[in-house]
């Protein structure tokens, strides 16, 4: 295999077939468990501490997901927090919402999670084991030999590879994807996933960090300067010329329906036309971008690996920079229901006043 599965960004190195898994016969050479997929999150208050990985919003309520299966809610806008318990003890890298009260956490291990009530409470969908036999069943279906063992060995080392970002399109219809060009979808809420990893034209099977869609438009960055597109809800992916040969951490679609794609060393760029052309954006920071989202009334905001807001506006191409308050490995970042900055980072949560382009 290739070297580690996660990028510089210090938040990846923290760290029908699914019904009838659990009553199967056990797969030739598959292997066991790790006890972390069945033990649940300790309920502690150390957790407020815990570093985290990801933040969204959840109706007027903050989510935010991280190390050791930590699930933290916020119903003040990021000022003070509380653990919820959740099945697993496993690093959660990625939470998203598709309404008010529906969303979904993944992570280590192949790990994803479901909740129905705004993340008050989780229960398990998928582990790696589950998604290494549903990778073999995939391969066989294709009687593609190299697909088959390359399957084969997944199921042999075990629960091992991590998702790193996941996109709902509404509440059925949803993907994941991570190390390894690995890519699962789900058209019943997540009742059921499939392997559609073939989908993608991805021969080197690089690591896929981030998943944004809009309507029927999907993109997919990863390492390598990979960018995959498809523009029929998920169903075939081409690859888009990339203006970058370094690996993207992650994708945001704002309201003016532009997408940024940003990742190692700084490294922004924009694209008007939904991934055809890029535009380079000045950061001004040596280090990596390792966190965005879309503001609510059209812009985004991107963060420095130690802290630096970047404000940018749909129309331009310049960014408004306001170097960090207080040094921090900030991992994700959302924008709270009165317009605060919350941000998720190795060292706890964060929260900052509403930012302002100017």
């Amino acid at each position: 295999m290739r070297g580690p599965a996660y990028p510089g960004m210090a938040r990846r190195t923290v760290l029908g077939a699914l019904a009838g898994w659990a009553a199967a016969a056990p797969l030739a050479g598959a292997a066991s468990a790790p006890a972390v997929l069945s033990a649940p999150a300790l309920m502690s208050p150390k957790a407020l501490g815990a570093a985290t990985l990801a933040v969204t919003r959840a109706g007027q309520r903050l989510v935010a997901v991280g190390e050791r299966g930590t699930v933290l809610l916020s119903d003040d806008h990021g000022a003070s927090w509380k653990q919820a318990p959740v099945p697993v003890q496993t690093t959660l890298t990625t939470v998203r919402f598709a309404d008010d009260k529906t969303g979904w956490a993944a992570g280590h291990l192949g790990v994803i999670l479901r909740s129905d009530d705004a993340g008050a409470s989780w229960h398990k969908q998928l582990d790696g084991l589950q998604a290494a036999a549903l990778m073999l069943q995939a391969a066989q279906a294709t009687g593609d030999d190299k697909a088959i063992a390359n399957a084969q060995r997944w199921v042999e080392e075990g629960a091992d590879k991590p998702f790193f970002d996941l996109e709902f399109i509404d509440a059925q219809r949803g993907f994941a994807v991570g190390a390894y060009g690995q890519m699962f979808a789900t058209a019943d809420g997540g009742k059921t996933w499939a392997s559609v990893a073939q989908r993608l034209p991805n021969p080197k099977s690089l690591h896929l960090y981030g998943l944004r869609a809009h309507g029927q438009t999907l993109l997919i960055a990863g390492e390598q300067g990979l960018l995959l597109r498809s523009t029929d809800g998920g169903l075939s992916f081409s690859a888009l010329a990339s203006p970058y040969k370094g690996s993207f951490f992650g994708l945001l679609h704002t309201a003016g329906d532009v997408w940024v794609a940003y990742g190692l060393r700084g490294t922004a760029y924009r694209s008007l036309d939904a991934g055809t052309q890029w535009k380079q954006l000045d950061t001004g920071l040596p280090m990596a971008v390792g966190a965005g989202t879309a503001l609510p009334k059209g812009g985004f905001v991107l963060m420095g690996q130690a802290g630096d807001v970047l404000l940018g506006r749909d129309e331009a191409a310049a960014l408004q920079r306001t170097p960090a308050r207080e040094p921090v490995p900030v991992s994700g970042v959302a924008i709270a229901a009165d317009g605060s900055l919350v941000l998720a980072s190795l060292r706890g949560m964060r929260r900052l006043p509403a930012p302002s382009v100017n």
